[in-house]
């Protein structure tokens, strides 16, 4: 069953030593390159061994327990700590998402409900930094468009890992499964009758692409510049700071303006251009995967209804794989480990059952 783990304890060997020469770090991306594949090896590497030496106890414990019966419960407790590891190793060797360590960029869009999506879209941007701050990753505003009564009507933020991370514990490995429409059912802060309403807030989760990754000719670019401003159309800038950026190949468009520089400005359009193209381009392949990939866990497509928010049950229900629990208020404080937690076995069994 683990036959190519083998190839993969002596790549992981191989690399402990690269690793111990000091000319190695000499190129810090090379580097950087050599420290992640040794991270995503090394709990495949250590699960494995302790499942080869459980193996050679269950064999000692037998013979044991053949002439004294006192061992039977240590065949008995070494044989399930096997099964545990085989399936600890089962999940270990299913193939990664190669962007599980990127950094992300996250939107959250206003969707049907008005004022109320708005101040939905809010309450979801408070979810995702607390979770963040639970995480202890940072984040980094990039554009906001306030709404008149509060909420956004849009906002995107960047969320960053403070270092390395361990597989599957990356920013984008757990945010990924975030995107789709979400929706909300509660009184609404302007409804004197008391009655529920029904309103929804789009999320799109990008990984953030590094410039390696998505090359731009800049021949491709048009750049439009405009005055910033606030909510009501109120001028908060007497300069052109504000950055329009549309790829022309693609018809994408960013707009920037929180910065006070068009040239921070453009900056962080290119940014959150670079995202979107690189998301373009992974869902491209994602058409030409074959049947069993594509029935995943769906992770970045914003026309899907993935959860609903019921405040007058405390409800929160996640459609995509059955999850339901009475803790919305903590949930909504970013104790979203749980719900994305149910989102990742989900994809896992699928990859499992796809690999086999």
């Amino acid at each position: 069953m683990f036959e190519a783990v083998e190839e993969l304890v002596g790549e992981h060997a191989d690399l402990e030593r690269r690793l111990a020469d000091p000319a190695i770090h000499a190129d810090q991306a090379g580097a950087r390159r050599l420290n992640k594949r040794y991270a995503e090896l090394t709990p495949i590497v250590t699960a494995y061994s302790e499942w080869k030496r459980t193996g050679d106890d269950i064999g000692t414990a037998r013979e044991l327990a053949a002439e004294d019966s006192d061992f039977a419960d240590e065949v008995k407790e070494l044989e399930r700590r096997r099964e545990e590891l085989t399936e600890r190793l089962r999940l270990l060797l299913v193939p990664r998402d190669p962007s599980d360590d990127k950094d992300v960029i996250l939107e959250i869009k206003a969707g049907e409900g008005g004022d109320e999506s708005a101040l939905f879209a809010g309450d979801l941007l408070r979810m995702y930094l607390r979770y963040a701050e639970r995480n202890g990753w940072k984040t980094e505003l990039i554009e906001s468009n306030e709404s008149d009564l509060g909420g956004y009507k849009d906002v995107q933020v960047a969320v960053k890992s403070k270092g390395a991370t361990e597989p599957g514990q990356g920013v984008w490995a757990r945010l990924k499964y975030e995107g789709g429409v979400h929706r909300v059912q509660r009184v609404p802060a302007t409804e004197s009758q008391g009655r529920i309403h029904t309103s929804a807030a789009g999320v799109l989760v990008l990984p953030e692409a590094e410039e390696v990754d998505v090359e731009i000719n800049p021949n491709d670019l048009r750049i439009d510049v405009y005055r910033s401003s606030g909510p009501g159309g109120q001028s908060v800038n007497t300069t052109d700071s504000a950055v329009r950026i549309t790829h022309e190949p693609t018809g994408i468009v960013v707009s920037c303006q929180n910065e006070k520089s068009q040239l921070q400005n453009k900056e962080q359009a290119l940014r959150i251009l670079r995202a979107r193209l690189l998301a373009a381009a992974q869902e491209e392949a994602e058409k030409e995967a074959s049947d069993a990939r594509r029935s995943q866990v769906r992770t970045v497509d914003r026309s899907e209804r993935v959860r609903t928010y019921n405040f007058p049950e405390n409800r929160i229900s996640d459609h995509r794989v059955g999850f339901k629990a009475y803790n919305l208020d903590q949930v909504l404080d970013g104790e979203l480990d749980p719900v994305i937690q149910a989102c990742v076995d989900a994809d896992s069994a699928a990859k499992l059952a796809a690999a086999q």
